[in-house]
């Protein structure tokens, strides 16, 4: 992926705003982080994700997958851009998005999908 494409499925989320993070591209909604580039190795930070799945997605496909020791204690992976599948990242920032967002537009984005 692209870092535009990233920026296309980040932004068809309601209330996410292109930002920095750490002096890195980064996307949030309503102030709150949603994921940011990690230019060190070209990664996507993902949070919301539980220690269980993060084991398993590194498991099953290291060469998207990784973790580096500053993230080790908290639920999060690292997603490596070149290799991270559109439809996974969407489901990534669903979960994250609909964590931090505000109830009402998350009430929005589900009444505009029915």
């Amino acid at each position: 992926m692209t870092w535009d494409e990233v920026r296309q499925i980040a932004l068809s989320f309601p209330g996410v705003e292109e930002s920095t993070s750490y002096g890195t591209p980064a996307f949030k909604v309503a102030g709150k982080f949603l994921t940011r580039l990690r230019p060190e190795d070209d990664s996507l930070v993902l949070v919301d994700v539980p220690f269980d799945e993060r084991e398993m997605l590194m498991e099953a496909d290291p060469e998207t997958f990784h973790i580096i020791p500053h993230y080790q204690d908290y639920p999060s992976v690292l997603a490596r851009l070149s290799r991270v599948h559109p439809g996974s990242l969407a489901n990534f920032f669903e979960r994250r998005w609909r964590n931090v967002a505000p109830r009402k537009l998350v009430k929005a984005f589900d009444a505009g999908r029915s």
